[in-house]
């Protein structure tokens, strides 16, 4: 059979394009595991900066609204101590409670049941190309730990310091931020911890965190709505802050939620199974 130059070309172009993709892929994950490995190496420094970024911020808001005119005492710096120590305690007892390289049972129990899959054992897993948490993993690994200075940071813009003169709605609005700041940020930095070293308890602990922080708006609504104080003009702020939190989350496991279930790399990495030829 005798192919025509233009078909021939066109075989040329597909080719090359199907080199350009496999080269792009080999490079994504090239770079997500060198991310995975970085962010790995340089926790401690990057715990080190995380806790003097909070509490210099905490300082500056705490003496910021002293000179309003509030007396503050040192006490009045501990919600902030929480904030960034909230986060460390969750990766320091996540790390000690499932060490690196520790090969862990899969839950007796399976969630996740779309699909066909084969089992593997954890050394034919770990074996694996799509085993670990690299490529789009890695993406997903990276969005969670930046829930925590996210959080903090739209805290740290939209909740005032408080002292115990302040009135009772103030209080109330400041103590129930600072618990979701303090609870969320410790159990989205567990399912980091979960993710980081390929745990197959992560999709579970991902699922309870997002409904997790939905449900701690819904309370937080909830409370703020007992507070009869409540100055009217900060009621439409209040529920903007904690409906767009409920979207965030609502969006984040509308877009991972299906590659968590489906995804190739995160069956083999956390359930221990590969998907059968259809």
């Amino acid at each position: 059979m005798i192919l025509s130059g233009p078909l021939v070309a066109h075989i040329g172009d597909v080719s090359a394009q199907g080199k350009a993709i496999e080269t792009f892929a080999n490079t994504m994950r090239y770079r997500s595991a060198r991310l995975v490995g970085w962010l790995e190496a340089h926790i401690d420094q990057i715990v080190a900066g995380w806790i003097a970024l909070v509490v210099l911020s905490g300082t500056v808001k705490v003496f910021g609204a002293g000179s309003a005119g509030f007396w503050f005492s040192p006490a009045a710096l501990w919600p902030y101590l929480l904030i960034a120590a909230a986060p460390i305690a969750g990766y320091r007892i996540a790390s000690a409670s499932f060490p690196r390289g520790m090969l862990t049972a899969q839950p007796e129990i399976r969630l996740s049941r779309y699909g066909k899959w084969r089992s593997l054992d954890v050394v034919s897993a770990r074996s694996n190309p799509s085993y670990g948490p690299i490529g789009l993993m890695a993406s997903l690994l990276v969005g969670i730990l930046l829930n925590v200075p996210t959080r903090t940071l739209e805290y740290l813009a939209a909740v005032p310091a408080v002292s115990s003169q302040a009135p009772e709605w103030a209080q109330t609005y400041f103590n129930v931020m600072t618990a979701d700041v303090v609870v969320m940020s410790f159990f989205y930095m567990v399912c980091f911890v979960l993710a980081l070293r390929s745990n197959p308890l992560f999709p579970r602990m991902l699922l309870f965190a997002w409904s997790f922080d939905i449900m701690m708006q819904l309370v937080i609504a909830h409370r703020l709505s007992l507070a009869t104080d409540l100055p009217r003009h900060l009621v439409d702020p209040l529920v903007a802050l904690l409906r767009g939190n409920v979207i965030k989350v609502l969006v984040s496991a509308f877009v991972w939620l299906p590659y968590v279930i489906l995804s190739e790399r995160v069956n083999v990495t956390y359930r221990s199974r590969t998907m059968l030829p259809a």
